[in-house]
C-alpha cells in the first residue's frame, strides 16, 4: 500500500541495502536488441533514419555558419537518452529518472552554463547586444535588460521543470485512476481498461515529444550564443 501518492515516482529497490532505483536510467540499452549493435537491421535502419532527420533539423536550428563537426551528434544524444528514460518510466515497478528535478536539472544546468561561458566569453558584444532587442526605445532599455537577464537565468530551471512536471502528470493521472480500479463494479472495470490503455498511449506520446522540446530548445539556446 503506498504511503502517499508520490511514492509511486519513488519505489524501493534496493540490493544488500544499496539503492538501485537509478539504475533504471541506463536500463534503456538493455531493451535495444543485439542485433542493433553488429547487423544492420530493421532497428537499426528505424533509429538511424529517426538520427538523420534529427540531424538535418538541429543543423538547421543551429545555423549553416555556425554548425561544427559533430555539434548536433550532442543534441541527438541528449534527445535519445531522455526519450529512453521517458518510456522505461511506463513500465510498472520501473524508478521515472525523468520525473525528478535531481535527473533534469543535471541535464538542462551543464548545458545551459556551458553555453553562457562560451558566448560570453568568444561573443561578449553580441552577447551584451542580444540584453537589448532592437528597436527598443531608449526609456524602455533598462528594464528590457533586466527582463532578458531575468529570463535568461530561468532557461535550466523552465527546461528541467517542464520536461519533470509533464512526466509527473500522466503518471499521477495513471496511478489515481489504476487505484479505483478495486472498488468499482465490474461494469466499469472495461471502460477503465480502455482509459488506461488510451492514457498509455498519449504518454507514449508525450514521452516522445517532451524529449524533443528538451532537445530542441537546447539547441536553439546554443544557436543564440553564436
Amino acid at each position: 500500500m503506498m504511503v502517499n501518492l508520490f511514492s509511486v515516482f519513488d519505489p524501493s529497490t534496493s540490493l544488500y541495502n544499496l539503492s538501485l532505483n537509478w539504475m533504471s536510467t541506463i536500463m534503456g540499452l538493455m531493451i535495444i536488441p543485439s542485433t542493433y549493435w553488429f547487423i544492420p537491421s530493421r532497428h537499426f535502419m528505424l533509429w538511424n533514419k529517426i538520427i538523420i532527420n534529427l540531424h538535418g533539423e538541429f543543423k538547421t536550428l543551429i545555423g549553416f555558419k555556425n554548425i561544427n563537426k559533430g555539434s548536433t551528434l550532442i543534441f541527438i544524444s541528449l534527445f535519445s537518452i531522455i526519450m529512453f528514460n521517458n518510456f522505461m518510466g511506463l513500465f510498472p515497478y520501473i524508478f521515472t529518472s525523468t520525473s525528478h528535478l535531481i535527473m533534469t536539472l543535471s541535464l538542462a544546468l551543464p548545458l545551459w552554463f556551458s553555453f553562457m561561458i562560451f558566448g560570453w566569453i568568444n561573443n561578449t558584444h553580441y552577447m551584451f547586444a542580444h540584453l537589448v532587442p532592437q528597436g527598443t526605445p531608449p526609456i524602455l532599455m533598462p528594464f528590457m535588460v533586466c527582463i532578458e537577464t531575468i529570463s535568461n537565468l530561468i532557461r535550466p530551471g523552465t527546461l528541467a521543470v517542464r520536461l519533470a512536471a509533464n512526466m509527473i502528470a500522466g503518471h499521477l493521472l495513471l496511478t489515481l485512476l489504476g487505484n479505483t480500479g478495486s472498488v468499482i463494479s465490474s461494469s466499469l472495470l472495461m471502460i477503465l481498461i480502455m482509459t488506461q490503455i488510451a492514457l498509455l498511449i498519449l504518454e507514449s506520446a508525450v514521452a516522445i515529444i517532451q524529449s524533443y522540446v528538451f532537445a530542441v530548445l537546447s539547441t536553439l539556446y546554443s544557436s543564440e550564443v553564436n
